[in-house]
């Protein structure tokens, strides 16, 4: 992944904008990552992605719900 510092985001942020459309762009401030600048074909995938995923944990859940396969509040907060 290719990395800038917001210095230089900030100078170039042209060359950012097509650099994020070939891939994700690390940005750094006080050498610390604090940013990732993407396309927007890139995010609407990630968002997608954890759309589906967000589904799947709901049909588990409505699986186990189903079963039985349950816990009260109180055994679940012990185990963490």
């Amino acid at each position: 992944m290719h990395t800038l510092t917001a210095n230089d985001a900030k100078r170039n942020f042209g060359e950012l904008l097509l650099s994020a459309q070939r891939g994700p762009v690390k940005i750094s401030k006080n050498s610390k990552d604090v940013v990732v600048v993407m396309s927007i074909q890139d995010y609407e995938e990630l968002e997608a992605i954890k759309t589906e995923y967000i589904k799947h944990c709901f049909e588990a859940a409505k699986v186990d719900l189903a079963q039985g396969n349950t816990i009260d509040g109180e055994t679940f907060l012990k185990n963490l």
